[in-house]
């Protein structure tokens, strides 16, 4: 229809074109004339000629050209046509090559069914050659994948709806139901799978299974602690066990896959690239190839890499050996240490292998023997050691050495060790033990046991001489060995506590003999202490008791641990040395009593005297002020004397009082900020007659800024009054009296030289004790109390005192007060 549309508008045009053309013949001018003549008739026919040619030729073109375009036609449609029935065949072919149905709904709704309809029930054809009886699917499906399938064949054919279904038809077998719009139509496609249902069912159980196992694999992988990964073709990282991602510290498996993160630095990878040509792919290695270190976990370890290629890559193990390595190492420093210890050892020792040959030998053995080294590094039998030993005349004479020989090489074969003794001609014993070695073979200890037999005939007789001596002791001894029993008592012991010779024989248990000494000396925590000595599970230390016997006497129990868990027992007779004790004590008891009576006899005297004294300075002053009457020149004199006597009095009662007050405690100090320079001086100022009536100069060493203390003043100033006091008293007229001051940051530092004859050491050793007085040749006479009320004052203080001295040297007290403020509560020393 087309193709006639184009046929009859080129037809049009052609006529067109005739029309045109005698259309211009007319009026062309050459041809036109002024009247109508003759012509005009000629020139229409021209005109008509001319047009129906050109509508030939026109028409001849169009006629050309349409049956080149048909004969093109003809051969696409031939092609088609060829290429449909082919593609037919094809579908045809694809079709019967499954068994399988395929239903196709026209536009009618007609079904057309093709291919083998046996695949839903056997017959069909038989039976009246109905095929349209298998869209009944409620006749060979079940009920509910019949009405399953219907339901989407109906939804199929009203709106195109595909689907894709598994069923099972009545016979068991399995159909895949596939239903789709092609070209506006509907098609169904019915096939049996049954064959690759169970091909599907078995390789899902191949791989389930296989599933299973890989993760099993990779559970007991992750189990490991050997870092274990697989590479993909390219080197990269596929895949990583738990250990590996502890190794290289990853947060989590896949981290280190994504990062790549390697174990194992570029040079030891190359490595192991360049040795993977030496093993066959897939072959794993025998024995690890390569032994490399790397940081493992942030420490740098030994790793024996394994690592082999597979199909798709490679697979690797490292195994951290450095444990190995070290004791392997350690295992070759203990074997060198041991040789060099058995190599210094005076024990001979020497190895022999399974072959018996010489392996190892000590210096001690070569100079037992006095063997050549060259020879015993050429690592001889022990057979041929033996033959030259005894060709050396080394060994003892045998009345068969070769049986003898048997005999000493039988140890190869013995389980055991074995001891023998060799006596070689030099007099020498030996002592010869052999021990199999592990690895096959015997090792051999010569020990030169000459000494020890003479040590143990002299320790025998040293013995017997000891137990004779102890015998005859006069004082009672006992040994009891490990086990409580008594192992040796002498006679004075036996006759002490009456135990007959078969008692002591019979080696009585230690409380068998405590039972008999009981009834002589009844003092039963005194004999548990002695029994524990003996027996005690505790600690065995020396333990002293003290036994009083019925008679009256006086023993010393002294139970002291032996080597080997013997106890030795002594008694010794203090009877004399108790009663002289005795004695001694009731006599430093009468000596306490009567210097408590005279300290009480004193305190309570200078109270007494005090009062009377104070009476008389007080009269005398009155007398000596000339208060009731002029006095002359003797009684003046007179009263003087009584006035200093009456001081010194005085001075000697405070002292007394104060040292009583010291000793019960009562005395406490008046601490107050004092200057260090007007406690000096007011302290000089006390003693300035002194000083001028014995000629004594006095130098002050006082630094300007000494500054202040924290301390008693009052009794600051008696503490340098008596050292004053006392410097002058021990020097001679034109000495040198130094009183020097001196403070750091925690220390004041009061000292009083003097020039004076000095103390022997024995003297100044009882120089602070009280009423130890020592003019030693000067002219100061005194009680004997100022250094110590210097000492009791100093050390209330919180200070200490120190005195140097030396006969011709002089005299130097030093005094230190501490600054920090003391314990009130501190007391003097007595």
């Amino acid at each position: 229809m087309g193709v006639d549309r184009r046929t009859r508008r080129r037809a049009r045009a052609g006529l067109l074109t005739v029309a045109a053309a005698g259309c211009l013949v007319l009026q062309s001018p050459a041809l036109a004339a002024p009247g109508d003549g003759p012509h005009a008739h000629n020139i229409t026919g021209l005109a008509i000629i001319i047009g129906l040619t050109a509508f030939a030729v026109i028409l001849s073109l169009i006629h050309l050209g349409e049956r080149g375009r048909w004969t093109k036609r003809e051969r696409e449609l031939s092609a088609a046509l060829g290429a449909l029935r082919g593609a037919h065949d094809r579908a045809e072919m694809l079709l019967g090559a499954d068994r399988q149905i395929v239903v196709t709904w026209d536009e009618r709704g007609e079904p057309m069914i093709e291919g083998d309809v046996s695949l839903a029930f056997e017959g069909a054809r038989a039976a009246g050659g109905a095929p349209r009886r298998l869209l009944a699917f409620g006749t060979w499906l079940p009920p509910a994948d019949a009405e399953l399938l219907d339901a989407a064949v109906e939804a199929l054919r009203a709106r195109g709806t595909g689907f894709h279904l598994a069923l099972w038809s009545q016979a068991g077998s399995s159909i895949e139901a596939q239903g789709r719009a092609v070209a506006g139509r509907a098609l169904l496609r019915l096939r049996e799978t049954s064959r690759e249902q169970r091909e599907i069912v078995e390789l899902r159980e191949t791989l389930d299974e296989t599933r299973r196992g890989l993760s099993s694999l990779a559970g007991l992988l992750d189990a490991i602690p050997q870092p274990v990964w697989r590479r993909n073709r390219e080197g990269g990282l596929a895949w990583v066990n738990q250990a590996y991602v502890a190794a290289v510290e990853a947060p989590s498996r896949e981290a280190a896959l994504e990062a790549g993160t390697e174990l194992l630095d570029r040079p030891a990878r190359e490595e192991i690239a360049r040795g993977e040509g030496k093993v066959p792919p897939g072959a794993w290695p025998s024995r690890p190839r390569h032994r490399l270190s790397a940081i493992v976990a942030g420490s740098r370890r030994m790793l024996d890499i394994c690592e082999t290629g597979i199909e798709h890559g490679r697979v690797g193990i490292a195994i951290d050996v450095s444990e190995l390595d070290n004791l392997r190492v350690d295992s070759q420093r203990q074997m060198n240490a041991h040789v060099r210890t058995l190599d210094k050892l005076t024990t001979a020792v020497a190895m022999f292998d399974a072959a018996q040959h010489l392996i190892f030998y000590n210096a001690a053995y070569r100079d037992l023997w006095d063997l050549d080294p060259a020879f015993l590094d050429g690592q001889p039998t022990d057979g041929e050691i033996l033959d030259l030993l005894r060709s050396q005349r080394k060994l003892q004479e045998q009345a068969d050495f070769r049986a003898w020989k048997q005999g000493v090489l039988a140890a190869y074969r013995a389980a055991g060790a074995t001891e023998n003794w060799w006596y070689p001609p030099d007099g020498r014993v030996l002592r010869v033990v052999t021990e199999a070695n592990p690895q096959g073979g015997l090792t051999y200890l010569f020990e030169d046991v000459s000494e020890r037999i003479k040590l143990e005939s002299s320790y025998n007789s040293l013995v017997l001489a000891q137990a004779e001596t102890l015998d005859t002791l006069a004082e009672p001894v006992a040994v009891f060995g490990a086990d409580g029993r008594l192992d040796f008592a002498n006679r004075a012991f036996a006759t002490l506590w009456r135990l007959p010779a078969e008692t002591i024989a019979g080696r009585p248990h230690i409380d068998a003999v405590i039972a008999v000494c009981r009834g002589l000396a009844p003092d039963e925590e005194a004999w548990l202490d002695i029994r524990d000595a003996v027996v005690g599970l505790e600690t065995r230390a020396a333990v002293g008791r003290r036994l009083h016997v019925v008679d009256g006497s006086v023993l010393d129990c002294a139970a002291q641990a032996l080597p080997q868990g013997a106890t030795l027992i002594t008694l010794i007779d203090v009877t004399a040395s108790v009663n002289v004790e005795r004695m001694l004590m009731e006599k430093n008891e009468a000596l306490e009593r009567a210097a408590k009576l005279r300290d009480t006899f004193v305190h309570h005297v200078s109270y007494e005297l005090r009062s009377p004294l104070t009476t008389i300075i007080g009269f005398t002053q009155l007398l000596g002020d000339e208060t009731v009457g002029a006095l002359n020149e003797r009684q003046r004199e007179y009263a003087e004397h009584i006035m200093r006597s009456s001081g010194s009095l005085l001075v000697i009662i405070n002292d007394i009082l104060d040292l009583a007050s010291i000793d019960a405690g009562s005395l406490e100090l008046q601490r107050d900020l004092i200057d260090v320079r007007e406690t000096i001086d007011a302290s000089v100022r006390g003693i300035e007659d002194r000083l001028t009536e014995s000629e004594i100069d006095l130098s002050l060493d006082v630094p300007a800024d000494i500054g202040a203390v924290r301390a008693d003043g009052k009794r600051v100033r008696q503490i340098l009054f008596n050292l004053l006091s006392n410097a002058v008293g021990f020097s001679a007229k034109g000495q040198r009296v130094t009183l020097s001051a001196r403070r750091t940051a925690s220390e004041l530092v009061l000292a009083v030289a003097d020039e004076g004859r000095g103390m022997p050491p024995e003297i100044a050793e009882l120089a602070f004790d009280r009423f130890e007085s020592h003019p030693v040749g000067s002219r100061h006479r005194g009680v004997g109390l100022g250094l110590s009320i210097v000492r009791s004052f100093v050390e209330l203080h919180g200070g200490r005192v120190a005195l140097e001295t030396a006969p011709g040297q002089g005299t130097r007290v030093t005094c230190t007060f501490p600054l920090v403020e003391p314990n009130p509560h501190l007391e003097a020393a007595e």
